[in-house]
Order: C-alpha cells, then sequence, then structure tokens
C-alpha cells in the first residue's frame, strides 16, 4: 500500500508533465498512447502500465526529491 507522501508525489509528477505539454495534449497522447499499448499487448492493466507518464511517475513516486531535479520532458525517454 503506497504511503499518502507517495502517492501525492506520484500525482505531483503528473501535474508536472500536464504543464509540460499544457494539459490538453497530454490527455490526449496519454489516451493514444494507451490505445496502442493495449491494441499490442491486449492486456488493459499492462498497457496501463507501459504508459510513458505512468513509467516515469511510478519509477520515481518513492523518490521526493524527483521534481527537484526532474528534466523537462523526461517522459520521452519512457517511450
Amino acid at each position: 500500500m503506497k504511503t499518502n507522501a507517495i502517492l501525492v508525489n506520484h500525482e505531483r509528477i503528473h501535474l508536472r508533465q500536464q504543464l509540460e505539454m499544457l494539459v490538453v495534449p497530454f490527455y490526449v497522447f496519454y489516451c493514444v498512447e494507451f490505445l496502442i499499448r493495449l491494441i499490442v499487448m491486449k492486456n488493459w492493466h499492462q498497457a496501463y502500465r507501459r504508459i510513458s507518464f505512468e513509467q516515469e511517475a511510478y519509477r520515481n513516486e518513492k523518490d521526493l526529491n524527483y521534481l527537484k531535479s526532474r528534466p523537462f520532458y523526461s517522459f520521452l525517454s519512457y517511450l
């Protein structure tokens, strides 16, 4: 079970991603990437976990200082 601090950090990472992409394009990109991964993987949970935004957030959610040093558009390295 995630602690509140880890969950909040996970969501703060998503907020930073949204700000970088000006919110609406974030959700478009998120949905398109999910649908492509769902078609390829044929598994909802695996497709969700492989979305680049989610990979970045899950891999760094326990590092509560991550956002202080996170490079701009860092999620791209998870594509």
